[in-house]
């Protein structure tokens, strides 16, 4: 009789599926949708001058900013984003079953090296991404805590492409796009970094490590 074969990839092999996913997914785009993803020489998204002026208006035309918005944490409460005034946030769309999943020991790093300092990172946990997110907020909270003793905020599980995508994610990708004007989110661990003003300064690819984003961090405690 034969026997059965099961497969077990590495965490190497897992983050190169993903890399081959996101280039298959641009691939399949025109070049206006070229996006997240990034190549080996450009790392991170800043907004062109014409993008910085073009900013996110409330309704009586003032300027918005995410302490504008809310959003429901893993534990269900309603958080006001406006609480994390003057401080540097941190913003990235994350999975549990993703290659780049290692990333939050990373992003615990950097909380833990910065908090004290004013730095906040916020992880928002989206299953559009090969489904990669399938579990409910209890058990996102046990694989965090248990496999990477994550202690910065969770928020639960949202969209962040689409008609239901969470408002903050529609303000955060229109206020800084990827490469060519591409606001799609195209993988996990996509990053947005913002300033003490609540103003989104850059836009990180998934495959950019989170202590490679510590320079900029730094610049702006």
């Amino acid at each position: 009789m034969s026997k059965n074969r099961s497969t077990f990839f590495t965490s190497r092999q897992m983050t190169s599926l993903s890399l081959a996913v996101i280039a298959l997914l641009g691939s399949n785009s025109n070049s206006a949708r070229a996006a997240d993803a990034g190549t080996s020489g450009q790392q991170l998204h800043t907004q062109s001058s014409s993008e910085s002026k073009k900013q996110n208006k409330g309704k009586e035309g003032q300027k918005m900013s995410i302490y504008d918005f809310q959003a429901q944490t893993l534990d269900g409460k309603e958080v006001s984003l406006g609480q994390y005034k003057g401080d540097v946030v941190l913003i990235v769309n994350t999975a549990s079953k993703c290659g780049f999943t290692p990333q939050y020991q990373g992003l615990e790093e950097l909380h833990q090296k910065f908090s004290s300092r004013g730095l906040k990172v916020l992880g928002f946990p989206c299953n559009q991404f090969g489904e990669q997110e399938p579990g409910g907020s209890h058990e996102i909270a046990n694989f965090c805590q248990k496999n990477y003793g994550v202690d910065f905020q969770m928020f639960d599980k949202i969209d962040v492409n689409g008609p239901k995508a969470h408002p903050l994610y529609k303000y955060l990708t229109s206020s800084a796009p990827g490469i060519m004007g591409s606001e799609a989110i195209k993988w996990n661990f996509t990053k947005f970094l913002i300033d003490r003003q609540g103003n989104v300064l850059k836009r990180y690819a998934p495959n950019v490590e989170p202590k490679d984003i510590e320079g900029d961090i730094e610049k702006q405690l």
